[in-house]
Order: C-alpha cells, then sequence, then structure tokens
C-alpha cells in the first residue's frame, strides 16, 4: 500500500460531503462531458470565503491529499473532474460526485487537453513508484501549456523534505533536499515562475485517515518487552498536518488572486519519541535499522529533523484546528480519524 506524506509516494515516498447524484464514466481518453450536458454549477460562496464554484481537474482524487482535496472542493460548490488510471478509481471517485475521466498524465498533449476545458486544477497525484518526476513533469508541462497568459488558477503539490533539516521552516528558508526527492524543486519553480496563478504548496508530514507515513509509527516493530522501536533515536522532529486541514488550504490557495508557494503545516511539530510514546512504551532505534527497514533513501528523509509553523498559511484565513497527530496515536489512529 502507498505511503503518502505531503503528496510524496512509496519510492518518492510520498505519498463529509454526501455523495453526488450519478454520472456518465467516460470511455479511456475521452474528456469531460460538454458543458450542457453538467450539473449547474453553483455559485454560492462558501462562508469561510472560498468559492464560488468552478470547474475543477484534479489528480490524485484517489489519493491521501486528493481524496481529502476531492471531498473539500465538492462541498463548497465546485464541479471536479477527477482524472483518474483505473475503472475502479472511476467508480470510487464517481461515489463521492465527481466526473471521472479515465486517463493517462504521462500523456502531456491530452492532459493540456483536458486542462483548457476547465477553469482551474490542482494537481496531488503521485506515481508511486520511480516514474514520480516523469509523471510531474508531464503535469505541470500539460498546465502551464494550458493556463499561460489566462486567469485560471494550478494549484502543484510539492514536499516538507525540500528544505533538509530546519528547526525553523519558512517560505523564504533555503532550499536542502535530500537526494530522494531533489527532482521536485525544478516543477515547483516552473509553477512559480509561469505567466499564469501558480501556487505550490509543500505540505508538512500528512496524517489522519489512519495511513500515511505515521502509520508507520503505529506499525512500528517491538522488542522482547514490546516496547515499540522507534525511527531512529526518536529526537528528530516531523511538522506535520492533517490532511483535511490540508485540503481547506488547497482551497484557499486556488482563491487567491494571484500564485505563490505556501508551507502546509499546522504548527504541532512533535518529536518521533512523542509519536512513540503515544502508543505506549519506546526504545530507541538507529539509522542502520531505519535503512533496513524502509531503505536507506526514505530513511534518511523519516530521520530529518525538522519544523515549522504556517504562519503564512494563516494569513489566508487557514486555522487549523484537527486533532494533533499525538493526540489521534494515542486513540488508535484508525481510519475514521
Amino acid at each position: 500500500m502507498p505511503i503518502s506524506a505531503g503528496a510524496v509516494a512509496v519510492t518518492d515516498p510520498f505519498n463529509g460531503a454526501p455523495a453526488g447524484s450519478p454520472r456518465h464514466v467516460p470511455l479511456r481518453g475521452q474528456g469531460p462531458l460538454p458543458h450542457s450536458q453538467r450539473k449547474n454549477r453553483r455559485n454560492n460562496r462558501h462562508q469561510d470565503g472560498v468559492g464560488p464554484g468552478m470547474e475543477i481537474l484534479l489528480t490524485g482524487g484517489t489519493g491521501h491529499i486528493g481524496s481529502a482535496v476531492l471531498v473539500r472542493l465538492l462541498a463548497v460548490g465546485h464541479e471536479v473532474t477527477a482524472v483518474v488510471r483505473s475503472d475502479d478509481a472511476a467508480a470510487a471517485v464517481k461515489e463521492l460526485g465527481a466526473q471521472p475521466l479515465v486517463g493517462d498524465v504521462f500523456d502531456t498533449d491530452w492532459l493540456r487537453g483536458q486542462l483548457e476545458t476547465v477553469q482551474g486544477a490542482i494537481h496531488t497525484a503521485a506515481g508511486g513508484d520511480e516514474r514520480d518526476a516523469t509523471l510531474n513533469e508531464s503535469v505541470v508541462s500539460a498546465a502551464l501549456a494550458a493556463f499561460a497568459g489566462t486567469d485560471k488558477p494550478f494549484v502543484h503539490t510539492g514536499g516538507i523534505w525540500t528544505y533538509g533539516n530546519n528547526s525553523d521552516i519558512t517560505e523564504d528558508s533555503p532550499a536542502d533536499p535530500i537526494p530522494l526527492t531533489a527532482w521536485r524543486l525544478a516543477d515547483e519553480e516552473r509553477v512559480l515562475a509561469a505567466d499564469l496563478r501558480g501556487s505550490v504548496i509543500r505540505p508538512a508530514v500528512v496524517y489522519g485517515g489512519g495511513t500515511g507515513i505515521p502509520s508507520l509509527i503505529a506499525g512500528s516493530p517491538r522488542d522482547e518487552s514490546g516496547a515499540l522501536r522507534l525511527i531512529g533515536t526518536g529526537e528528530q522532529h516531523w511538522t506535520t498536518v492533517h490532511r483535511d486541514e490540508l485540503a481547506d488550504l488547497y482551497l484557499r490557495v486556488l482563491d487567491q488572486p494571484t500564485g505563490d508557494l505556501y508551507v502546509g503545516a499546522n504548527g504541532t511539530n512533535p518529536t518521533v519519541r512523542e509519536l512513540g510514546e503515544a502508543l505506549g512504551p519506546v526504545v530507541p532505534g538507529s539509522a542502520e535499522e531505519a535503512a533496513e527497514r524502509v531503505g536507506a533513501p526514505f530513511a534518511e528523509a523519516l530521520l530529518l529533523d525538522q519544523q515549522a509553523s504556517g504562519a503564512k498559511a494563516r494569513e489566508l484565513g487557514w486555522q487549523p484546528s484537527a486533532p494533533s497527530l499525538v493526540n489521534l496515536l494515542a486513540r488508535g489512529y484508525s481510519d475514521a480519524s
């Protein structure tokens, strides 16, 4: 099962609205339904200031981050075309109320054509393998070509590991990416420099729903006494954000008149030891043990010491208020969290 954090998938290793009425699932390669056949868009502006309803193309709509973004988009009145890779994924997003579009995001020209039919886009998809860099390059190239010179917003997903070890991460912090995610930086810079409303969100370690990187803590091996073995010594901090809070930030960024860079962190920065102790007794591990367990590149990411407040995102009116990751782990970190 892919492990998500900040939208990096396994090799790169991240990675409430009622269901809508039944809709047609396009054949592979077809575009969205003609506007005349779609449900009338709702022009309501949500009380929190996000809106009004637009036609949004979303990638990664079945993923850890994207599924939460999808629910939030629909809840405030946007129409969503969710690009998916399979009929099963199409059924999943359709059940939530989105318009499924089965297609290949690696086909830049095809994706550009789909983007030209909508009013904005959010990219949260991760390939889940060594193709992540190619996937992101294709999506960014398609969005820049389709939206260049327009007022259409494009929100791109980066990752917190771009900053390396840093005890006070802000948007102005220098990039110091680990090799695992170093490829992200070039695409992020392309989005921010382009002639469009291009924004980048760099999510912290994303939790919620019983999945994502925090599930590694809950599933950690234990020693003979039953104590949970930590990832490394446990002294490193993980800056965090709940996926529902993060989804709200995506919508606020989508609604901004100009593009910008945002760190998606809710301001809670527990140590790995604190996370482990929420589950019971712990014993320190080592970098070597972590590398053996999850592979050296991923272990390097999990051993980073990072803290962030998300202050700039709060200037948009974003008010993260979900239970902390420590709290959810203490409650069992279930899929309902």
